[in-house]
């Protein structure tokens, strides 16, 4: 009776943003992905960008190595992003700082998508056991909402250069930031991802070796599949389906895909955990299980943690306490 409310009470939040997410044509837009690309829209060159960008370790590294140009005051950290949209708000990278010192050890927090707000709860909780907590807006969302935007429909949408662009902007945003706490004599940095803020986080510690510990929430592989199957996505799929197949979707986003870049993330001086919901119809079980399997085949033994709740009931106690003391242990442990 307990899940068959769970389960209810999912299918209730699904709901709510569902009038706003409008079904739209299929959008290529190579130029938006890849730097240097032509706009055409090609499938067959979107695809050969796409899989010289999962070979090249510059495509999610910030080629600027200018002297960091940004403001911190009022407990939030501004600056510019390294990717241009053309969109002045989105350009604009803002962080709440719930700062703890002394403390050397900084957590940066990606959100879900369409996110409202941020997680004051999570940002105090990891600050009262001596971490400071830095919530990074993602594209298109809190101060960075794209003007009468209805939702944050640029950063995952049926255009699928933009979806790549929005990507790569928020890991390069992500990377920039750990450099500014670097700066700011943070010497251990920590990321944890929420849902799509996972993707995020996790592409991040891929590529950027000062990351020493990652928290994935609602994780998978593969950005494809879970547009493909996901409650949430559904208007994306509509839109996409009788335009393009699964596997080409598969193929376009693969710069996003954590299982491409399984070996990077099995890296030794990487901690991960795994929070996966056992119910959850947004990130489907089996995806997640999907992604822990590769990094298995790929060396890893994350530490995981399953939950018998959905995608939106994780954010209900007893499973959000559970996630959050099982990452608190995550950050506390000796590295060696």
């Amino acid at each position: 009776m307990y899940h068959g409310w769970l389960d209810r009470y999912d299918e209730r939040r699904a709901r709510r943003s569902d009038y706003l997410k409008e079904e739209a044509a299929l959008a290529i837009d190579a130029g938006l992905a890849f730097p240097g690309a032509s706009d055409a829209d090609d499938l067959t060159m979107f695809h050969r960008h796409a899989d010289q960008a999962v070979a090249d370790p510059a495509f999610f590294a910030d080629d600027d190595n200018s002297d960091l140009d940004y403001v911190w005051e009022n407990s939030c950290i501004r600056f510019r992003s390294s990717v241009s949209t053309g969109i002045e708000k989105n350009d604009l990278v803002w962080a709440k700082v719930t700062e703890r010192r002394p403390s050397d050890h900084a957590l940066v927090i990606f959100h879900h998508w369409n996110a409202s707000s941020r997680y004051p709860q999570i940002a105090n909780f990891f600050s009262w056991r001596g971490v400071t907590a830095v919530e990074i807006a993602m594209p298109y969302h809190f101060e960075r909402r794209r003007p009468d935007a209805k939702h944050a429909d640029y950063m995952l949408s049926q255009n699928l250069g933009r979806t790549v662009q929005s990507m790569r902007q928020a890991v390069l945003d992500g990377r920039k930031l750990i450099r500014i706490l670097r700066g700011e004599g943070y010497g251990r940095i920590s990321v944890l991802g929420m849902s799509l803020g996972s993707w995020v986080a996790g592409l991040i510690s891929a590529h950027d070796p000062t990351v020493g510990k990652a928290a994935l929430f609602l994780t998978a592989g593969s950005l494809a599949d879970m547009v493909w199957t996901g409650r949430a996505t559904r208007h994306i799929r509509a839109s996409l389906e009788d335009e393009i197949a699964l596997i080409d979707l598969r193929r376009a986003w693969a710069p996003l895909d954590l299982e491409n870049y399984a070996d990077k993330l099995a890296r030794p001086d990487l901690d991960l955990l795994i929070i996966l919901a056992k119910r959850d119809t947004v990130v489907l079980p089996q995806l997640s299980k999907g992604l822990i399997s590769n990094l298995r085949s790929a060396g890893i033994v994350p530490s995981v943690l399953e939950l018998n709740c959905g995608h939106y009931s994780l954010s209900l106690p007893p499973y959000i306490l559970r996630a959050g003391l099982q990452t608190s242990r995550l950050l506390t442990r000796d590295p060696s």
